[in-house]
């Protein structure tokens, strides 16, 4: 059983060797083989780890057959990421082990099956929340927008709108007041509509 072992601390003051050295046992008790050793000394929410990546690179490189943490939580910055990442390597052909916490995803063992069922649910159920959230907050935000005049999404851009006016008057078409000014189109026109300026250019 090629073996690849993952390790992750979150301060570059702490050290990875504890659960190296107690994972590198693990795979001696079982006679397996040691492949290779990928570790990260960074906080678990950074969204990119080159250990972590490299890992996953190599699985789908089939360079290993399982995976062995010590924690679930120096997997993934979180349960969604966690289980993500664990379906990607089931989806492989990879077995995952957290040591520590007596989660194996061997296909042969119905409570692993079971308890996968459950993180994904879990999982899912975190999805569906940071959804929530996210919509609670457009929601609040549209509506503080709208008594302060801010809305959501791409800031105006802040422009002379006398100077559109006043190129216009001097010929020029709105395509080239919208390059001189370095703004839309569109805006070029809501602006001479508004003081109707507009005409063919």
């Amino acid at each position: 059983m090629r073996t690849a072992i993952y390790a992750r601390v979150s301060t570059a003051d702490q050290t990875n060797a504890i659960q190296i050295r107690e994972l590198k046992e693990y795979v001696e008790r079982r006679g397996w083989e040691l492949a290779s050793v990928y570790q990260d000394q960074m906080s678990g929410a950074k969204a990119s780890r080159p250990g972590l990546d490299q890992l996953i690179a190599d699985a789908r490189r089939r360079k290993f057959d399982v995976v062995i943490v010590w924690k679930l939580d120096r997997f993934g910055r979180s349960l969604v990421h966690c289980v993500s990442g664990i379906q990607e390597l089931a989806s492989l052909g990879i077995r995952f082990i957290a040591t520590s916490q007596g989660l194996d995803t061997d296909e042969s063992n119905p409570a692993s099956k079971l308890l996968m069922h459950i993180l994904a649910a879990v999982a899912q159920f975190e999805r569906e929340l940071i959804r929530e959230r996210v919509s609670a907050g457009m929601r609040a935000a549209k509506a503080h927008g709208t008594k302060t005049g801010n809305a959501i999404g791409r800031p105006r851009r802040i422009f002379n709108r006398d100077e559109v006016v006043r190129l216009r008057e001097t010929g020029l078409s709105i395509e080239r007041i919208a390059g001189q000014m370095r703004i839309g189109v569109g805006t070029v026109v809501r602006v001479l509509q508004t003081v109707g300026k507009v005409r063919t250019a």
